[in-house]
């Protein structure tokens, strides 16, 4: 069974002006994403800017998302690191909490072999009961998960269930379907493929544009699940010029941005992101009116 089917939003953090997690800020938009019918949501991601987070502020962010969507929907907790022991410790405190999956990115800087790939995410697997979902976004880490393996720790590691596919290469993906068959559930990672990626046998898509447009993004997802292909395509593409606006600059710049721009209040970004630049803060205001989001 799928830890979830549909959209998954990949959470911002939102920040207090000195740096400081605000947490009755993020309590406010998680009521929001459930309201508006997300399927998931993914703490402690990319978007989420985990990668600037302590252990303790990283792990304090999971435990309160899952006490405060108490099971209406699943939490998947980012726990991904590129030191193995590391990505083992914050897995296990996540179980503790009561996360429902994990989501892992692959040991980035490193740059792992295959073979070593292999052995990270099964000594991961191994430590927790939790089922995983691999990460796969090689423009970030500089490594990428070849079909091949992800069909290996699917067909030999029992609790690896999904990938989020992220590398844009929809050569690879169709492979990674092939050979997986359904034995692998493929998420989207990029809010520009969600109807490619279900037309392989995908998912959902774990979403970026989810934290401005959740209704519409569930949607998307779906209308394509009830057999309204149409309309889902149609939906996707009516989103691209915002899509295209919310990665304008490194993920999560503009979507911080666009949040901050519908008076979300989710603060500023933490070193070494910075705020938008000018130019493309207007094309991104464009882009939102356009899609018809309400500016503050």
């Amino acid at each position: 069974m799928s830890i979830f089917t549909g959209a998954g939003v990949a959470i911002v953090t939102p920040m207090k002006e000195n740096g400081d997690i605000n947490f009755e800020k993020l309590g406010e938009i998680l009521e929001e994403q459930i309201a508006e019918g997300t399927d998931a949501v993914i703490i402690c991601g990319t978007t989420g800017e985990s990668s600037t987070m302590t252990h303790e502020e990283h792990l304090e962010a999971i435990k309160y998302t899952v006490e405060k969507v108490n099971k209406r929907i699943p939490v998947i907790a980012g726990t991904g690191s590129n030191c193995t022991e590391t990505a083992i410790y914050l897995s296990k405190e996540a179980e503790q909490y009561g996360a429902d999956g994990l989501l892992l990115v692959t040991p980035y800087y490193n740059k792992a072999t295959q073979k070593g790939l292999i052995a990270h995410y099964t000594a991961v697997a191994n430590a927790v009961k939790l089922p995983i979902i691999m990460y796969n976004v090689a423009s970030r880490t500089g490594c990428n998960i070849t079909p091949e393996t992800a069909a290996y720790l699917a067909e030999h590691v029992e609790n690896i269930v999904g990938i989020k596919e992220a590398s844009g290469n929809i050569a690879q993906i169709t492979q990674l379907a092939a050979l997986t068959r359904g034995k692998l559930d493929i998420y989207s990672g990029n809010d520009d493929q969600i109807v490619p990626l279900l037309a392989l046998g995908g998912k959902g898509v774990i979403s970026v544009l989810s934290n401005v447009a959740p209704r519409y993004t569930h949607e998307i997802v779906a209308k394509f699940m009830d057999g309204d292909v149409k309309g889902s395509c149609e939906m996707q593409l009516n989103a691209l010029p915002l899509i295209h606006a919310l990665f304008s600059e490194v993920n999560p710049i503009p979507v911080k941005a666009a949040m901050n721009l519908m008076g979300k209040e989710v603060g500023p970004l933490r070193m070494p992101l910075t705020e938008m630049e000018d130019g493309h803060k207007e094309e991104l205001k464009k882009a939102m009116d356009e899609f018809g989001l309400k500016l503050a």
